[in-house]
């Protein structure tokens, strides 16, 4: 696992942006997985401003995103489908058809988990995958107590989860309280992952995260079994974690920036 500190959630979001556009030039048809929350969106962005500036095409670039609530339509404002949209899709010259999101609006919720697992692995798996992390320690809508062999699958969400995302809502009392989500096996199955981290909300966890063991009371923890894994957390985020740790994280951040940064 390595960790790169940046000052801030700008740089943050620049740096995780340049990470994604390489692997998108890299492998033209490349298959991302996809995160949504406030923690993303400067990512996001930066990848609308480098299509923008340096016409990074998107158009053989599938996309899978990791979750959706429950009880929501595709086309209701607070769908993290609209959420993409909004946020990425429509200003990136992605094909629609290769855009893959699980529906809320299912009929049978378990046959749609199957066939969401299916479209991951149809299409080879996923080559890299963004995340971010709950102030519980959830990775996707994988709660606390989730199993490390969890495929996708309907999930109930914690009060503390909810009220995190209370802020997209007019009350409490309209965040749904259920959702689908990849699962943690299926989130491990992919080649590389970015998890980003950010201001002081994250501080608690990630330090649990960083210095705790292996447990699925903190689902996040599962990372530190994957091979390929960078964090990317801001000074706030890293605000808990000794500073004779931090240093440890600087040859980290210069590798990190030697292969993305002055590579783009």
């Amino acid at each position: 696992m390595k960790i790169v500190a940046v000052k801030d959630f700008a740089e943050m979001s620049k740096m995780a942006a340049a990470k994604i556009s390489h692997q998108v030039k890299e492998k033209q048809n490349s298959v991302l997985g996809l995160a949504t929350g406030g923690t993303v969106v400067g990512t996001y962005e930066e990848l609308i401003k480098d299509h923008k500036q340096n016409q990074t095409s998107y158009e053989e670039i599938h996309t899978v995103n990791l979750d959706e609530y429950l009880g929501i339509d595709k086309d209701n404002p607070n769908s993290y489908h609209q959420f993409m949209m909004e946020n990425l899709f429509s200003q990136i010259n992605i094909n629609p058809e290769n855009i893959h999101i699980p529906y809320g609006l299912a009929t049978d919720y378990e046959e749609e988990s199957k066939k969401y697992e299916k479209v991951i692995s149809d299409l080879g798996g996923v080559d890299l995958q963004l995340l971010g992390i709950g102030v519980n320690g959830h990775i996707g809508f994988n709660e606390p107590g989730t199993s490390f062999d969890s495929v996708t699958h309907v999930v109930e969400l914690e009060e503390s989860t909810r009220q995190a995302n209370k802020r997209f809502f007019n009350s409490i009392d309209e965040v749904p309280t259920h959702a689908i989500t990849m699962g943690i096996s299926t989130i491990m199955k992919s080649k590389e992952i970015l998890l980003l981290v950010s201001g002081k909300t994250k501080a608690e966890i990630l330090e649990k995260v960083i210095n705790e063991g292996i447990t699925e009371t903190i689902p996040a923890t599962v990372l530190k079994n994957h091979p390929n894994v960078t964090i990317i957390a801001d000074e706030e985020a890293l605000s808990l974690v000794d500073d004779e740790k931090k240093r440890e994280f600087d040859q980290d951040k210069e590798e990190f920036s030697n292969k993305y940064i002055l590579a783009n």
